[in-house]
């Protein structure tokens, strides 16, 4: 199939619009964007900036793609946003391009962003996470595959969202959360393990539950035996460790260490 425009949409002649691409009543497409194949851009939706996007994205009415930065730093450097495959960005969603030259905010693959979110500069996402309504996530913010974000919440700039973590919605999330956790409340605080999400993705099963036993018992020694967290994270390297709790240790010694903000404490 071939490209379909809107007689009433605004496409530069000069961006490029891969075989099935459609383009909605009204929608406004700047001359530095790329549109994979397959893509469906909604009615009033403005994509403008240097904008990469890969095929399959739907991209519902009001969104807007690669408008400059909300950063006081800005100079007008020609920076990206660079979204994969297969993603669903809902109404209003607004995701700005990153601040310095040569940078970008990026997006992975099948990713759902709900209505009325926002992704600030410079954040990484990764593949097959879930962002719902009104979450405001701010600059240079990582989030992991397949975490899932509650509504109405806001992420503060820095922070790293571990993968298969859940995060309860109105939370405030002014630190790290780490992988295959659950987080909620104002102020944050972890919860406990995402068994929901760990036995939807699989995890729980492999090595006949071997490593979600281990993922258990480095819960327990890091929010439950009383250790300091530096002390806590010494004494679970002292054992062998599979890869799912290796990357709960690994997450956490990396967000102690400098130029992080530190993980969100457990609750009492």
């Amino acid at each position: 199939m071939g490209t379909s425009v809107h007689p009433t949409a605004v496409v530069d002649p000069r961006a490029q619009l891969a075989e099935g691409v459609t383009i909605g009543p009204y929608a406004v497409i700047g001359p530095e964007v790329e549109i994979g194949a397959g893509s469906r851009i909604g009615p009033h939706v403005v994509i403008d900036g240097r904008v990469r996007m890969g095929s399959g994205n739907r991209i519902f009415p009001g969104a807007c793609i690669g408008l400059e930065p909300q950063d006081l730093k800005y100079s007008g450097a020609p920076t990206e946003v660079v979204l994969g495959n297969d993603n669903t960005i809902r109404e209003c969603v607004t995701i700005n391009r990153a601040t310095a030259d040569g940078e970008q905010t990026r997006l992975g693959n099948g990713n759902l962003l709900m209505a009325y979110s926002h992704l600030g500069h410079n954040c990484e996402l990764g593949d097959r996470i879930v962002i719902a309504n009104g979450v405001a996530v701010a600059g240079h913010v990582v989030v992991g595959d397949r975490a899932v974000i509650g509504g109405m919440l806001g992420i503060h700039q820095f922070v790293h969202i571990g993968t298969l973590a859940m995060v309860g919605g109105m939370s405030r999330i002014d630190r790290d959360v780490p992988p295959f956790m659950t987080v909620e409340g104002h102020p944050g605080r972890v919860r406990g393990l995402n068994r929901i999400g760990l036995r939807r993705s699989g995890l729980a099963d492999l090595d006949g539950g071997d490593q979600l036993r281990q993922l258990q018992q480095i819960w327990t020694l890091l929010y439950r035996s009383g250790h300091v967290l530096a002390d806590a994270l010494v004494q679970a390297r002292q054992q062998s460790l599979r890869p799912a709790a290796e990357t709960l240790v690994g997450f956490l010694e990396a967000s102690t260490g400098p130029g992080r903000r530190g993980p969100l404490p457990g609750s009492r």
